[in-house]
């Protein structure tokens, strides 16, 4: 017998019994006569005692020799602890060592496996195995067991069905690129991984399953960031027999349920519902973080029209009231300048109107402006007294773009965003369709099996781009968490829609021919919804990256830098697959 108890299950009432403790040591502390050893495993910490006099001299040299991470076994007495430890569950005893056994002998770990590690995020990755054994790495695995578990059991509670679908599939055109795997077995030919299961849970509907989920892998060769990863899991759901507010309702259920069973949080009622078109003009983007109020405010009506002809010239511009920042000194307000004109934003400038306590106004342009101009501008974006109106101004797509940026900004900036604070909404009605102007057609903003809202349908031709899509995302904290749509369930409606996105007959056939056949079957009508699972992680814990709630994660490169993927391929598996490499 290795172990009789985990490291974190001993307390005060089993002192006086003899236990078998196995783990990995995490610290020594050698005062000459007597030795701590604190031993670790996944369930805790607990302190091991050997004393001079006490424990026999050849046991007391074995401890004093232990090094970190050496894995050891250790049989001795639960007593009570003289100084007690309240940061540690198990503070209140410790366990007398009448033996202790090496296991295995550990090499120096290049980081300390600390809370706080002295390890960067690429040395870590490298040695992710022990990066794991780290309470907030160790915790986060846990916590994703445990969202794991409580989602199983809600859609089991609803009679959803988990059926797994293939990894190996067909390269289709829409959505991001595919990973692609080539067949040895018919060379020439290629599979790929799936960026989701959706073809084949709307064939679960028309195969009669009525509710499937699955928690499955997912694929894109895409740019990574911290919320993205080229391998990602799903929550996947789909529902027969359903309209929208089915499935708005059965997974703000699933999502309320999930926070009060893991972190113990009420979500409230009902999640407010805004369209896509009301994000855009209040926030500039289709995830809103309603943590904190500071709606848009358009001013081309009050600013345009005088001397200053940055703003003449301007599509739009946007002012935000910063609430009580009127005091924000020259160096600041530059700060703030510098932010918006990063490249990544892409602003050209920022102008500032304070308006202080005592009622006097400032600008950056009151040059240009009288003060009744300027207090127009205060009065439209509803400042009072000690606040400060920050404005971009020039082209729509990318003043809209900056002036959300620097929302975000202020909102941690002034400290608006309550910690632990959760606001839920559903953004819904969004286009059908989006513009690609440089390919001079329409792609589907969501992929090509979305509906159309029914009062929308008889626009497809005369005016595609106003076409509403009967599709959902639902976002907390400014992060979209899931998204999904009614689908198309007709053939006639799904060939209408193939025609917009510029298929051909042919084309249609060939990559989708094998979901039309099965329309003509009886397709039931049917929704579905998918969660980004490791976002749901991150967001539920308040983290920004999903990296540390996946086991083993990629580098921003898409690299596995522990085991060295991608790696380059042997010349003989290239030849059975019939691949030659270019130089």
């Amino acid at each position: 017998m290795y172990r009789s108890n985990h490291c974190g299950a001993l307390r005060i009432e089993n002192s006086g019994q003899q236990v078998v403790l196995s783990g990995w040591v995490h610290k020594v502390r050698d005062k000459g006569g007597i030795v701590w050893v604190d031993l670790r495993d996944r369930y805790g910490v607990t302190q091991i005692v050997l004393e001079e006099g006490v424990e026999s001299e050849n046991q007391l040299q074995i401890a004093k020799k232990l090094g970190r991470e050496f894995v050891i076994q250790v049989r001795g007495k639960v007593v009570e602890r003289h100084s007690k430890n309240p940061n540690l569950s198990t503070g209140e005893i410790e366990v007398r060592a009448s033996e202790i056994k090496v296991l295995n002998q550990a090499k120096v770990p290049p980081f300390t496996i600390e809370d706080d590690t002295d390890g960067g995020e690429e040395l870590r990755m490298t040695y992710r195995y022990l990066d794991i054994r780290r309470n907030p790495i160790k915790e986060n695995l846990l916590l994703r067991n445990k969202l794991s578990i409580e989602i199983r059991k809600y859609l089991d509670a609803q009679s959803f069905v988990e059926v797994e679908t293939p990894y190996l599939i067909k390269s289709t055109p829409e959505g991001a690129r595919d990973f692609l795997v080539p067949s040895r077995m018919n060379q020439g030919e290629f599979y790929a991984l799936p960026q989701s299961p959706q073809t084949f849970k709307q064939l679960l509907m028309v195969a009669g399953m009525d509710r499937y989920y699955q928690v499955v892998k997912c694929f894109r060769d895409e740019d990574l960031r911290a919320d993205r990863q080229p391998e990602f899991t799903q929550i996947d759901c789909e529902m027969a027999f359903v309209e929208q507010e089915d499935v708005l309702q059965t997974f703000e259920g699933l999502t309320k349920h999930l926070f009060k069973a893991v972190k113990g949080i009420e979500l409230g009622t009902e999640f407010p519902r805004m369209t896509f078109d009301q994000a855009i003009r209040d926030y500039g983007i289709d995830k809103p973080d309603l943590r904190f109020d500071m709606k848009f405010n358009y001013l081309n009506e009050q600013l345009q029209g005088k001397d200053f002809q940055v703003f003449n010239q301007a599509e739009v511009i946007v002012g935000l009231c910063a609430s009580g920042a009127a005091s924000f000194s020259r160096k600041q307000l530059d700060a703030l300048t510098d932010f918006v004109k990063r490249p990544q934003i892409g602003a050209s400038g920022l102008v500032y109107i304070k308006y202080a306590e005592d009622g006097s106004i400032k600008s950056s342009v009151d040059k240009f402006y009288q003060e009744e101009d300027l207090q127009a501008v205060l009065n439209h974006c509803g400042a009072k007294a000690g606040d400060l109106v920050l404005i971009l101004a020039g082209d729509t797509i990318k003043t809209v773009k900056a002036s959300s940026e620097l929302r975000l900004h202020l909102g941690k900036e002034l400290g608006l965003i309550k910690p632990g604070a959760f606001s839920p909404l559903w953004v819904i009605d969004f286009p059908l369709l989006e513009w690609d102007e440089e390919a001079k057609r329409f792609h589907a903003m969501h992929h090509p099996f979305t509906s159309p809202k029914v009062e929308d349908i008889d626009k497809m031709e005369s005016d595609p781009g106003a076409v509403r899509a009967n599709a959902y995302d639902l976002v907390i904290n400014g992060v979209e968490l899931g998204g999904g749509s009614v689908r198309i369930f007709d053939k006639g409606l799904q060939k209408r829609m193939f025609d917009l996105l510029g298929f051909t007959e042919e084309e249609a056939q060939s990559q989708f021919g094998f979901l039309m056949n099965a329309f003509e079957y009886g397709a039931p009508p049917h929704a579905g919804i998918a969660f980004g699972f490791d976002r749901l992680c991150a967001v539920i814990s308040g983290k920004e990256s999903i990296r540390d709630f996946i086991a083993f994660p990629k580098n921003n490169a898409g690299r596995d830098v522990m085991i060295d993927s991608p790696s380059p391929i042997d010349h003989l598996q290239l030849e059975e697959l019939g691949l030659n490499l270019k130089a």
